[in-house]
């Protein structure tokens, strides 16, 4: 089976839609995506789900009673095009240039959405279908999926499946098919210095009173050592090694691709198992004061820490905590953001990795599927296995550089096609498969 110019068409008025979940005035526009997907899912009995954020769309196709039954995930949410002086078309008007077709949530995860709702269109209306199929198409991935938890212990009778297939998840690069097999998890927080009880005049009172900005920019620098690996105690606990094998990576090409000078981190490590298999601590964002000559009364940071299996994000938090002192002068806290996540990991001889291993070898036979690892984070797989107790395999048809959360974002047509083809074969290979674990 492949996908036809009608999935192009479907894709084209999908990424129409602004469905910006963090932006609160686009209410409207995340109902009207969600309308959309039930519309093209009329096939499968669809629902439109309210939840205690945007609504989640549900669907169902049986087959037979022995075949297994899988859940297909995708999200309908987009991030917010950002400075539209970066792009080269309108954000959400879809544009196709050499094979690619540029909008914002092409790549995440309009485009690979239309590959699950096509593949699964295309065997209603023309083939037998190998498994029961649910949908679960939600609206805030990009906000950390805050409602799905609790969606899907509420659901959990209507949700009962033996594997769940993400449309989320792109693979590594567009000429090597690949399954990701792990994700690493999410802990955000801002380390906040307070000072004295509103800004000062530096003039007046500088060199009398400490600033904040300097007492945060001495504990920023004590996150890590000068080696670049981070020097919070304890912080690599629980970190247990990776072997990757004979993965292709050509650092040179990595360090042109950032445009960075030089590239850095944990000593020890290369840059793949740094990017893949090791925990990280980043600092994305530094406020206080601001350009006039005051000491301000705060500042701020917020942090980020990307984690890898076994890290419980509780005892990284704890870690850090301890680690955070206040310097003479002011006052130190750390705030947590919600929304922490582990990080996922499913075996690399799950039969469902198997499958997919075999559905992109029938696709691409001249290129051997590579085993891969996400340094994101996939909130939902996390989820699925916390309250379903269901493991996910990623089989999106996304790739990591099609300017995902960038301006300029796009997705390959040519990938709609290879897409519906691999689904579907997947498809076909887990309904002969009867182990699940």
């Amino acid at each position: 089976m492949a996908a036809t110019p009608s999935s192009e068409r479907a894709l084209a008025e999908f990424v129409a839609i602004p469905s910006v979940s963090s932006d609160p005035s686009r209410t409207a526009d995340l109902r009207r995506a969600a309308d959309w997907v039930a519309s093209r899912l009329a096939f499968a009995k669809p629902r439109v789900v309210e939840t205690a954020g945007h609504p989640v769309v549900l669907g169902e196709l049986r087959a037979a009673r022995e075949a297994p039954t899988i859940l297909v995930y995708g999200h309908y949410d987009v991030q917010p095009a950002g400075d539209e002086a970066g792009w080269e078309t309108p954000p959400f008007v879809a544009r196709v240039r050499d094979g690619r077709l540029y909008a914002r949530g092409a790549s995440d995860d309009k485009g690979p959405v239309v590959v699950a709702l096509e593949t699964a269109r295309r065997f209603v209306e023309y083939g037998s279908l190998p498994v029961n199929v649910r949908f679960l198409i939600e609206g805030e991935e990009e906000i950390g999926s805050p409602s799905l938890p609790a969606f899907l212990a509420a659901h959990r009778d209507e949700l009962a499946a033996d594997l769940v297939v993400s449309a989320d998840g792109a693979m590594w690069r567009a000429s090597e098919p690949s399954i990701p097999v792990a994700a690493k998890g999410l802990l955000a927080l801002d380390i906040v210095v307070t000072g004295p009880a509103s800004d000062l005049h530096s003039g007046r009172h500088g060199g009398a009173v400490q600033n904040p900005n300097h007492a945060l920019a001495a504990i920023v620098a004590g996150l890590h050592d000068r080696n670049g690996a981070v020097a919070v105690p304890r912080f690599y606990d629980d970190v247990v090694p990776v072997e990757l094998g004979d993965v292709p990576f050509d650092e040179d090409a990595y360090r042109r691709e950032t445009g960075a000078p030089a590239l850095h981190g944990e000593p020890g490590y290369s840059t793949l198992e740094r990017l893949w298999t090791r925990p990280t601590l980043e600092v994305n964002e530094l406020r206080g004061g601001g350009a006039f000559t005051v000491i301000p009364r705060e500042a701020r940071a917020y942090v980020t820490c990307r984690l890898v299996p076994d890290q419980d994000p509780e005892r990284v938090l704890a870690a850090i905590e301890r680690h955070v002192a206040a310097p003479a002068g002011v006052e130190v806290r750390v705030e947590v953001r919600p929304g922490a996540v582990p990080a996922y990991a499913l075996d690399v001889d799950h039969p469902a990795v198997r499958a997919a291993q075999d559905a992109l070898r029938s696709v691409y036979p001249d290129r051997e599927p590579l085993l891969v690892r996400i340094g994101g984070t996939l909130p939902a797989a996390a989820m699925f296995e916390q309250v379903l107790g269901l493991k996910t395999l990623l089989f999106s048809f996304s790739t990591a550089d099609e300017n995902l959360h960038a301006p300029n974002e796009f997705f390959r047509l040519a990938r709609l096609h290879e897409g519906v083809a691999a689904w579907s074969e997947l498809w076909r290979r887990l309904g002969a498969t009867s182990l699940y674990g």
